[in-house]
């Protein structure tokens, strides 16, 4: 569309304007301000009578839910966190798009594309034509858009989650580097779905927390199998100060192969 062209038809809207309607300043501004003050006093009204309504004791519902089901558990090893419903559909791109490698695409490439895409919409498209049986690519993209965000949704909202499982797929990868043996194996899995790795790292998985250290050559310490069950028992006992949360409800087998497992860390080749 040639610029003269352009001019003639922001001519004839201003026209159209004039004869037929009102301008956007300040008619639509002010209905839109008065629309965005209605919603937000709803939400502030209904957040107050969920408030007021219902009790500061756990489960105590009101007229619109309790404000709570349980307390918080700060040391919890077992909670597996889900998002907002309305990030369904990003969190199982996570699913897609694994870490370390393609994460980055998924939670920050896609959804900035779309959205760039979505500010220069009206841009890019300056046609007046609005039947939708005249304009297919429009139609087909916005189809397209509808269903795979109700499909990312969905998949998002029944995808089931298990404590560890990315961390379990690594065990096989640590027997061979570390010659790890039956029971050092079955502690390896134990201490992949525990909640071990969410402060200690093993072979580069896992994450620093707390000082925690590097659990990758533990044996090499000379520790023994005893202080291994004892520390994992109650960690502040055999160090002072440790903020490692106790593991008490574990067998003694799984005490055992964890405790071997740690004592057979000693680097890659060093178990066995």
């Amino acid at each position: 569309m040639s610029s003269k062209q352009q001019r003639e038809q922001f001519d004839r809207y201003k026209r159209d304007v004039e004869e037929r309607g009102k301008p956007f300043f300040p008619f639509a501004m002010f209905h839109d301000t008065i629309m965005s003050l209605a919603v937000v006093s709803v939400i502030v009204a209904l957040a107050c009578i969920w408030y007021f309504t219902s009790g500061e004791e756990p489960g105590d519902a009101g007229v619109l839910g309790p404000r709570y089901e349980e307390e918080a558990d700060p040391g919890t090893t077992s909670f597996v966190p889900r998002p907002d419903w309305y990030f369904y559909f990003l969190f199982y791109l996570l699913r897609i798009f694994k870490w370390p490698e393609s994460v980055f695409l998924g939670t920050v490439g896609i959804p900035t594309i779309a959205l760039i895409l979505l500010v220069l919409m009206p841009f890019l498209d300056r046609r007046r034509e609005r039947r939708l049986i005249r304009r297919p690519v429009a139609v087909v993209a916005a189809l397209l858009v509808i269903a795979s965000m109700g499909i990312l949704t969905y998949k998002g909202a029944t995808a089931e989650e298990s404590l560890g499982a990315e961390n379990l797929a690594l065990v096989p990868e640590w027997v061979e580097q570390q010659g790890l043996s039956e029971e050092g194996a079955a502690g390896a899995e134990i201490f992949a779905q525990a909640g071990c790795m969410n402060c200690h790292t093993y072979l580069g998985a896992g994450a620093t927390n707390l000082g925690a250290p590097d659990l990758s050559q533990e044996g090499d310490k000379g520790k023994g199998k005893e202080f291994q069950i004892e520390h994992l028992k109650c960690p502040s006992c055999v160090t002072p100060g440790s903020p490692m949360p106790p593991f008490p409800d574990f067998t003694d087998e799984q005490y055992n192969q964890l405790a071997t497992f740690l004592e057979e860390s000693k680097g890659p080749g060093g178990g066995g």
